[in-house]
């Protein structure tokens, strides 16, 4: 009797013990999880910067869906997320239905590119706004067209060999804040699209078929000769796809990459205003490329005082400064230095310290 009631207290003991052991490790891997949501352009970079910060900061973890800018945009209004993100700014009209004021945190520069499926072009394919509506709007539909051929002697004999001589428009089949962008570009080049088709997330497209999100327009792009779809610079890279060089108000024919994406945003710094809501495409600068645009992270400006908020906002201030350097290896371009002190002394004023 005396054993068996040995053993059963001994028993317990055990228990107890165990459940302190889990208690304690329970505690000790317990971390501050920071919710995000939004566009999928800048998920590579913000996949590197959350690792990197998590060995400086290991208690503090992050969630990001890659949804797209206008799902980021709906979960922070609706205030499911700490963090949103977005490649076209919010509307005034989206503002509005926002609880309190949100800010617009610059993340970094990206590039929407025409990207094409023309093996025998050897050269980048050079086009003109205007040319670039034309195409999306249907009204050029060959590759043999007089005005593709005036900028792109050497496509004429390729033209004789080739299977591709039909265009086949790929466009976003989802709203989203690259289509925002492009669309904006098309805006300012065509009167024409202006009045017919304009500028948004989604948009009723005139010809061409539809891929859902960059992935889904690229894995067009790759399958069909002759075909021309615009997506984010750091997909057609990844991907090997060529880009064409767009014609830019210097009438300087630009290549995308993050020297000419910064030059759009350095040329556009005396018209950034102090809400940061800005846009930079066909930026009146040398060596600019006309389709670029920042992408930013969404953050609710009056966000509840907590370690929640010291953690998201201690993680832009760190993205501002020490993430910008591992930007241009990812194919997006750095924020240039004159901009990053304007958006510090910014979140400096919700923190009272200094970066």
């Amino acid at each position: 009797m005396q054993n068996g009631l040995r053993l059963l207290m001994l028993g317990v003991l055990v228990i107890l013990g165990l459940g302190q052991i889990k208690s304690h490790a329970g505690f000790f891997d317990k971390k501050l999880m920071i919710n995000g949501a939004g566009a999928t352009f800048p998920y590579p970079l913000y996949s590197k910067w959350f690792s990197e910060y998590q060995k400086i900061k290991p208690e503090v973890a992050f969630n990001y869906q890659s949804i797209g800018s206008g799902g980021g945009i709906r979960q922070l209004l609706d205030e499911t997320v700490d963090f949103g993100a977005s490649d076209a700014p919010m509307s005034d009209e989206q503002l509005k239905k926002a609880k309190s004021p949100i800010l617009h945190i610059p993340g970094t520069l990206g590039a929407v590119v025409l990207s094409y499926n023309f093996p025998e072009l050897g050269t980048p394919l050079h086009l003109t706004g205007e040319l670039v509506a034309e195409i999306f709007m249907g009204k050029i539909s060959k590759w043999a067209d007089p005005r593709i051929l005036a900028l792109n002697p050497s496509l004429k004999a390729r033209l004789e060999a080739s299977e591709s001589k039909d265009i086949l428009v790929v466009h976003r089949a989802d709203g989203s804040g690259t289509t925002s962008i492009f669309s904006e570009f098309l805006v300012k080049s065509s009167e024409e699209w202006k009045s017919k088709v304009g500028k948004g997330s989604a948009l009723r497209w005139p010809v061409g078929i539809g891929g859902k999100g960059n992935e889904g327009v690229t894995s067009f792009i790759k399958q069909i000769p002759g075909s021309i779809g615009y997506v984010e610079l750091v997909f057609a890279k990844t991907l090997k796809l060529p880009t064409a060089a767009i014609e830019n108000p210097k009438h300087e024919f630009v290549e995308p990459s993050p020297d000419t994406v910064t030059a759009a945003a350095v040329g556009a710094l005396k018209q950034i205003p102090d809400d940061f809501r800005a846009s930079i495409t066909l930026v009146d600068a040398e060596h600019a490329y006309p389709i670029s645009s920042f992408t930013y992270i969404l953050v609710y400006d009056q966000m509840a005082p907590g370690p929640k908020r010291e953690a998201l906002f201690q993680f832009l201030k760190w993205g501002l400064q020490d993430g910008q350097a591992m930007s241009s290896k990812l194919n997006y371009a750095p924020l240039p230095p004159p901009l990053v002190e304007r958006v510090l002394h910014r979140l400096e004023k919700k923190t009272g310290e200094h970066p």
